[in-house]
């Protein structure tokens, strides 16, 4: 072999090892991003479960609180109905004692009116008795 073959052969394995060494960085530069964007990713992710589990809770809490407040109108407005059914209630029990009073009344009221005309037709009696006495003593 001669010395320019030899030269060239030499040179060749220079660039060759000047290649690979090249390549060889690009392959660790690669897998370093390679790792990097995959922890950024993994990081993403924890990140992304983490604020869904937050919205998660926080919905159910808010869901929570409405069923409450929906509860806490219900039980307010059944105890104000069951308010406005005692006050009827006692209403309707007023109007009846009202009613049997007013009957009462009545009842008192047509006793003095037959009293009255007893009375008055006791009194015309005795003024036509009275007439006929002394119509008859003349």
């Amino acid at each position: 072999m001669s010395e320019e073959q030899r030269a060239r052969i030499s040179e060749a394995e220079r660039t060759l090892a000047a290649a690979a060494e090249a390549a060889a960085t690009a392959e660790a530069r690669a897998e370093a991003e390679i790792r990097a964007l995959e922890a950024d990713l993994e990081r993403w992710r924890t990140e992304s479960d983490r604020v869904r589990k937050e919205l998660e809770l926080r919905h159910e809490e808010e869901l929570t609180e409405e069923r409450a407040a929906k509860e806490r109108a219900i039980a307010a407005a059944e105890e104000r109905l069951t308010e406005i059914e005692d006050h009827t209630d006692a209403a309707e029990d007023r109007i009846a004692a009202a009613e049997r009073r007013a009957e009462e009344a009545e009842r008192a009221v047509a006793a003095e009116k037959a009293r009255a005309r007893e009375g008055a037709a006791g009194w015309l009696r005795e003024r036509i008795d009275q007439i006929r006495r002394e119509g008859g003593d003349k």
